[in-house]
This record gives C-alpha cells, structure tokens and sequence, in this order.
C-alpha cells in the first residue's frame, strides 16, 4: 500500500494550489526517484509522444529527460481544478549539451487517488529556442524561491 500524498482530493482552491507547488517543487530536484513517488504504482502518462506507464517507467523516462534537459527550471501554475483533478500551465527553460537555451510551455491535466497520488498525467508540451538573454528563471538549481515571480507575473 502506498502512503498518503497530502494534500488529498477533493481540492479546494487552497490545497489544488499546495498540490501544484509540491509538483513544481519535486520536478525541480531533478530527482527521478523522488518524483515517481508522487504517482500511483500503475500511473498513466501522455508525455508528448511517449506514453509511461508505472513508476519504474516514470523513473527511466524522468532520468533520460534530465540528462538531455540540462539546467532545468520550472514554474507550473494551477488552471482549474475539481474534486480529484487538477489542470496546470507550466513553462520551463533548459539548455541542450551544445549551450542551446530552451523554454518550454505546456499543461497538464492530473487525475488523483484517494490518497492523494496521481494516477494520469497528460501533458502536451511545446519548444521554443531562447537566447541566454531571454532567459527569465535564474535562481539556483532546485526549489524556486517562493518570492520568484510565477507564470502569470512573468507574462508567460
């Protein structure tokens, strides 16, 4: 049996928020381990054209994703949300091995257990080469400090 996941289902405005952060906190350690647990063990995914299934899928797709996605930082925000499901908008700049800078702009929809794990994620992604000039997240790798502009204040 998993553990519980708090915030639980169903949201409020308040906890949809809180669930959002942990998400965008955890996606920011770049921790492949950490980050599955945050699924249910038989999770469903739509990652752009790849399609995990399992934690231990989960955990191979996040490491090859951030050994390509170097420098990673990402601000997620909630959409909507309703009793056990979230939809979020996130944007996320990374570099490629040649220096290339990248932001990329997408959304999710998350579907939650009761004991607050997500069971679907589908995301639909999209990239956009930036120069280093146009970068807009520059805080040190790992959690974004919570007195960093969000999306919306970023105009993105």
């Amino acid at each position: 049996m998993s553990p519980s996941r708090p915030p639980v289902p169903p949201f409020s405005l308040e906890t949809a928020i809180q669930k959002v952060r942990a998400a965008e906190d955890g996606w920011n350690s770049r921790d492949p381990a950490r980050v599955a647990l945050a699924y249910t063990e038989d999770s469903q995914w739509r990652n752009r054209a790849e399609f995990p299934r399992g934690r231990a899928e989960i955990t191979a797709f996040l490491e090859r994703k951030w050994q390509k996605e170097l420098d990673y930082r990402l601000i997620k925000e909630l959409w909507a949300f309703d009793d056990d499901r979230i939809a979020v908008r996130f944007a996320y700049e990374w570099r490629n091995e040649a220096g290339q800078w990248f932001r990329s702009h997408g959304n999710e929809n998350w579907e939650f257990d009761a004991d607050g794990l997500m069971k679907r994620r589908f995301a639909s992604i999209n990239d956009q080469p930036i120069a280093v000039g146009d970068r807009k997240y520059h805080w040190p790798l790992g959690r974004r400090p919570d007195d960093h502009p969000g999306l919306s204040d970023l105009g993105l």
